[in-house]
């Protein structure tokens, strides 16, 4: 057979095909690509190069040439024909090399190197009988990744292919390497504490006797009993109407409850010691790894039940005790008196936990009481047509054209229905809020405010605003900010202790006299339960605000409308129904109509949805982002009418990038293709290739510009990436860059947003849109995480995964259009229909967290 005749029967036969490139192989989908059987090939065999170990490649480091032999061994008693050996192609190009010679380590001596050669072919040859001939193949990486290559060896009548597979990584990467291989965790089973010897509550969960006691409302049996058999409630299939808001709701919070109570099992610990703190305390100190990572995490007033394990020394009594403080990692905790006679510091226990239902309660409260609002605050669509009434002021601060008509909208309020400040990321909704507040606060001089915000740092940043500003005016004895006795008292900046209440260092809500006193009251969602609790009544608030309204549930939303409202209240939303919802635990819970807030519910009237004036103001200016990194966020979610505002764009900290290849276009994708990898226990997933990049990146720009630690952030989907980044950063002395998950960055911003996407593999994508985990198919995930920096947003990740998302697909290409993109090669080009991209057809879970798994089952151990 003619070299001419061979070559093109060889390409006919090759699985790559005639092009001879290599795109993205993924071989933790397809292990076929690495799964040989050599004695199945024929008469000559040849060995597999760089075998994979437990499952991987094997890792190289960057720079340093790594090789293998190859041996190809003529089991027969004939000659055979090896008419050639060849590399068909490598990803990166030209990254792998052949040669007969075994190739000289770097420290070889020059007499060693000679007669060595090495390139992309070895010609053709004659394997004796039962002879094995050995090559080499050689790869010595430039940049860190996946680096990939197929070997041909003509042999015979026969191609032989090899695709050869190996990691490149630096000593960062190298240093996150995980020690200890995944095993799942077996489910904890349900443990029963009939008999215990009980200790006394914390004082602070019963500081004070509440006038408005809170009922118990326990789980229904028949609607338990329907979701251990996964079965629909009845209730819920024709969906949420006037008739049965109560029975809908509750059922849904029974399936979130449920979910919890399943959750917390996470927590049980076998063989575990308690540690006394102090020589005669009565408290004691148990060790909670991850204990901050977890969800639902354990809250002061928990209860704890522990015994001796079993095998143990000591008695079998089980004893209920009581968490006095949560810290990073421990928790305090508090028995009866009983249980120290038999206690020693190296004892062993059982300890399980139990879910405090308290904030349920007030959540079940919550839509019981809002049967009897007006049908113009829970469904407004029903209600007549508000007269737009607009009351001019005099700003306390420099405000735009939609700021100022919101505002006097506002003023013009006289009751439900409820009025929507709908502000798009950067566009001033704050600001907005707090402007209209103090506007209020100045011009009624009757009016009671309250104000309630997702999260107790939002709820600070709102009186930090209201106090700051020495125009208004707010006298310190007219504002409050009420706390849950379980914060922390460390929590509040010290100067803003003033304005809380508390008693050796708890916090606690002030007497009803005291209440009724504040014209403003700042809380979250949650606490403002207290107020009610304290006995204030419905009417005494003339106003109502609401921040962040979009990332609390309706049962939540509920809190302070149903239990402070009458008609002539006016309720101020604030909030985007187009960033992150509220997290809920139960799929099923959120899947129905939990994971819906209030504020998106809202924009399904036709008043909030055609923004009729009188019941909706847009912002539309954003003061935040550069005007290339709003542009995508805008067409994709805000109709294209979001206008960049920022002063001096040109001035920004992308100008002045050196590794930006275009300075006027300050989003970078960087695409690696890592790896996907669990440790220990933990089915959190991780990317070490990734968290290097990540810190070289951030090494880079505090090298070559002014930025302080504190202007950068780092947003990962999991949050065993958030650890590996953080612990690298922690080494290099940069503990003030912050790393968190899209949800912990929602409302903040940073000069410098750095994107690390994780998932390497498209194995697990479908299990994350199923559970709407990391990125994928969750358009509010990627409209926060894309919407973080001010001047330089970069993307690590790989793009032959994320392309699979027609949002990421679209944010790819508007780096690739625009000369912004680096690292491996881009896949090619794919166009998805126009509906795909749709943010209203999704329902979604607004979990950060954690790790695709196999099957449903683990799905209740990810919390770990």
């Amino acid at each position: 057979m003619s070299n001419i005749e061979r070559d093109r029967w060889a390409d006919e036969c090759s699985d790559i095909g005639e092009k001879r490139e290599i795109g993205f192989i993924d071989f933790q989908d397809d292990q076929s690509v690495c799964s040989y059987d050599p004695s199945k090939e024929g008469p000559v065999t040849v060995s597999i190069p760089f075998p994979f170990i437990q499952g991987k490649p094997q890792s190289i480091l960057v720079g340093k040439t790594s090789k293998c032999s190859i041996t190809i061994q003529n089991s027969t008693r004939d000659p055979v024909e090896l008419w050639g050996i060849k590399i068909y192609c490598s990803n990166p190009a030209n990254s792998f090399t052949l040669s007969l010679m075994e190739p000289p380590s770097a420290n070889s001596e020059s007499g060693n190197t000679r007669g060595f050669s090495e390139g992309f072919s070895i010609e053709d040859r004659v394997l004796q009988p039962l002879k094995t001939l050995t090559i080499w193949l050689s790869c010595k990486p430039k940049d860190m990744g996946l680096h990939t290559s197929v070997v041909h060896f003509d042999v015979g009548d026969d191609r032989i292919e090899r695709v050869v597979f190996l990691l490149a990584e630096d000593n960062v990467s190298q240093s996150l390497a995980s020690n200890r291989p995944y095993s799942r965790v077996p489910r904890k089973k349900r443990v029963a504490f009939d008999e215990y010897v009980a200790s006394s509550r914390p004082a602070r969960a019963t500081g004070q006797g509440f006038k408005c006691k809170l009922k118990e409302f326990p789980i229904p049996k028949d609607v338990r009993e329907l979701v251990a058999n996964k079965q629909v409630p009845e209730v819920l299939v024709g969906g949420l109407a006037r008739k049965n808001y109560f029975a809908f709701f509750r059922t849904l919070l029974v399936m979130e409850e449920l979910r919890l109570e399943e959750d917390m099992r996470c927590h049980n610990m076998e063989c575990v010691k308690l540690r006394r703190k102090g020589v005669r305390s009565q408290f004691l100190a148990l060790d909670v790894p991850g204990l901050a990572e977890r969800r639902p995490s354990l809250v002061h007033g928990d209860h704890v039940f522990v015994k001796h394990a079993a095998g143990s020394v000591g008695d079998n009594t089980v004893y209920r005790g009581y968490i006095y403080r949560v810290e990073a990692d421990e928790v305090i905790l508090k028995f009866a008196k009983e249980f120290y006679t038999h206690h020693r510091n190296d004892s062993l226990y059982s300890v399980g936990f139990t879910y405090n239902r308290i904030n349920m309660r007030r959540l079940y409260q919550a839509v019981r009481a809002a049967e009897n609002l007006e049908s113009d605050l829970l469904f407004p669509s029903q209600s007549t047509k508000r007269r737009v009434i607009k009351t001019p002021f005099v700003p306390f601060s420099s405000l735009n054209e939609e700021q100022m008509r919101s505002v006097e909208t506002i003023l013009g309020c006289k009751g439900a229905p409820p009025y929507v400040i709908y502000g798009p990321p950067g566009t001033g909704k704050t600001m907005t809020l707090v402007e209209a507040i103090l506007q209020v606060y100045s011009t009624r001089k009757n009016s009671r405010i309250l104000v309630c915000a997702a999260s107790n740092s939002a709820a600070d940043h709102i009186l930090e605003r209201l106090v700051s500003n020495e125009v208004a005016e707010i006298k310190e004895n007219e504002i409050f900010r009420l706390n849950a006795p379980s914060r922390p008292y460390e929590d509040i900046v010290p100067d803003y202790i003033r304005f809380c209440y508390f008693e050796e260092s708890v916090f606690k809500c002030p007497p009803p006299k005291a209440l009724m006193c504040y014209r403003i009251i700042i809380s979250t969602y949650m606490s403002s339960a207290l107020i009610h609790a304290n006995g204030i009544k419905c009417g005494h608030f003339s106003h109502i605000f609401l921040d962040e309204a979009g990332q609390a549930s309706e049962p939540e939303s509920m809190i302070p409308i149903a239990n402070l409202c009458q008609k002539q209240t006016v309720v101020v939303i604030a909030g985007d129904p187009k960033q992150l919802g509220p997290v809920i635990y139960s799929k099923d819970a959120e899947t129905f109509g939990l994971g819906k807030s209030y504020l998106e519910r809202l924009f399904e009237c036709e008043y909030y949805k055609n923004e009729n004036a009188g019941y909706i103001t847009k912002l539309v200016r954003n003061y935040r982002c550069h005007p290339a990194i709003l542009d995508l966020p805008s067409k994709l979610f805000y109709k294209g009418e979001l206008l960049a505002c920022k002063e001096d764009p040109s001035s920004s900290i992308g100008a002045k990038v050196d590794f930006l290849p275009n300075k006027e276009f300050p989003v970078l994708f960087f695409g690696i293709q890592g790896c996907d990898e669990r440790e220990g226990n933990n089915p959190s997933w991780f990317n070490r290739f990734e968290a290097s990049k990540v810190v070289d990146i951030i090494n880079k720009l505090r090298a070559n510009t002014d930025l302080n630690e504190i202007d950068i952030g780092v947003i990962t989907p999991y949050r065993q990436q958030v650890l590996k980044i953080r612990k690298v950063l922690e080494t290099w002395d940069m503990p003030d860059v912050k790393i968190g998950t899209v949800e912990q960055f929602q409302g903040q911003e940073r000069e410098v947003i750095i994107v690390s996407t994780v998932r390497s593999t498209v194995k697990h994508n479908e299990f994350d849109r199923t559970y709407c985990l990391g990125f994928l198919s969750n358009p509010r995930r990627f409209n926060v995480a894309i919407t973080r920096a001010r001047s330089l947003l970069i993307i690590v990740g790989n793009p032959h995964i994320v392309c699979q998302d027609p949002y990421w697909n679209k944010l790819l290409w508007h780096c690739c259009d625009n000369n912004s993109y680096q690292g491996c090669p881009a896949p090619e080009r794919q166009d998805f229909a126009a509906e795909v991209l749709n943010p209203e057809q999704n329902s979604y879970n607004e979990f950060e967290d954690p790790p695709s798994v196999t099957d449903e089952a683990e799905w209740s151990d990810v919390w770990k």
